[in-house]
């Protein structure tokens, strides 16, 4: 059975806005976050991330108050990301409304904590979340918002935290993020065939075929995109529409 592909927009939040840069730098003010959810949920989107883009670089909790706020005005599934580090942290963001929350630089510097989460809370509730770099011939894996570089090859981690219980992996290539030239398609797809569960694609979106690319040719269950949202460049009921029409079948 295919599954329906998913549309999502990406709240990244820093200081209580939301913000979008390019190549995860210069970074500057969209609009205010609980409206944006809002606005998504109204439009049809299929699921919405909130990435506290600043948590872990500051070393601090994700905010728990604007995580309530958001969750309380929305009907749609809501992943949250950024600064999570403990069971503790995670049970406080599901208790604020969240349905999934999203691992990054916690789960690379200590793997073993996608497990316990993974015993605690269930596979579905594990997003993790990737930031990748393309250099050297290969796609590697950063941690601390895409500025700090690890040993691991992305698919080598992807299949290694998988094991340990991650539900769900959030792709985004940083090399791609912001250019709105198109998804890392190959990356996307090769992820997408080495495991089983669900393969978000994020980074590059610029316009509507880049969605039905990343669908057909990379594989990927769903897409998920900012600037293009945040701007309305692409509205999200067009862009159902437009994948119905090539023959996706979306949600």
């Amino acid at each position: 059975m295919t599954l329906a592909k998913r549309i999502i927009p990406c709240l990244d939040v820093k200081d209580g806005n939301t913000v979008k840069g390019i190549n995860f730098e210069n970074i500057r003010n969209v609009g205010d976050p609980v409206e944006l959810g809002i606005h998504y949920s109204q439009q049809g989107a299929d699921e919405l991330v909130f990435l506290d883009i600043g948590a872990t670089n500051e070393k601090r909790k994700t905010l728990t108050d604007l995580v309530k706020r958001i969750a309380h005005n929305i009907n749609i599934p809501f992943t949250v990301g950024g600064g999570i580090g403990t069971i503790n942290d995670v049970s406080a963001l599901l208790l604020a409304g969240a349905d999934k929350i999203s691992l990054n630089t916690a789960a690379v510097k200590n793997p073993e904590l996608i497990t316990d989460i993974a015993k605690r809370f269930g596979n579905q509730c594990i997003v993790l979340a990737i930031d990748t770099r393309f250099e050297n011939n290969d796609w590697y894996v950063y941690a601390n918002g895409g500025r700090v570089s690890t040993k691991w090859k992305a698919i080598d981690w992807v299949k290694e935290a998988v094991d340990r219980g991650a539900g769900e992996i959030l792709l985004t290539s940083v090399t791609h993020d912001g250019t709105k030239n198109g998804f890392a398609i190959e990356l996307t797809r090769q992820i997408s065939e080495w495991v089983y569960v669900p393969v978000i694609a994020s980074g590059g979106a610029g316009k509507m075929e880049d969605f039905f690319e990343v669908f057909k040719d990379g594989k990927a269950d769903a897409a998920l995109a900012a600037s293009v949202f945040h701007h309305n460049e692409i509205e999200i009921k067009q862009l159902k529409n437009y994948l119905k029409n090539k023959g996706i079948q979306i949600r």
